[in-house]
């Protein structure tokens, strides 16, 4: 499935588009969230850096990222974390 999602989206390590299929979504944004450490206190300029290097529109990955806990925020809002109870398949 790795293989596949990778030939399809990406290319030169950068996502060329975001697919349709949800299928294809949910295996590029559990290959994304890889890119979190575990544990690790990031701020959303951090978070950002590190999906800029994969994809242009770091909000719209961020924001995907969030709504569906892969990373969660504090309280405030200021700091994120890689969901550690997310089951990646």
């Amino acid at each position: 499935m790795y293989q596949d999602f990778k030939e399809k989206f990406f290319k030169n390590e950068k996502l060329m588009q975001i697919p349709k299929k949800e299928k294809y979504r949910t295996a590029i944004m559990n290959y994304i969230i890889t890119y979190f450490e575990i544990d690790k206190i990031y701020s959303e300029k951090e978070v950002n850096e590190i999906i800029k290097e994969i994809y242009d529109d770091f909000a719209y990955i961020r924001r995907y990222l969030v709504d569906n806990n892969y990373l969660t925020r504090d309280s405030d809002g200021k700091n994120y974390f890689r969901n550690k109870d997310l089951i990646i398949e």
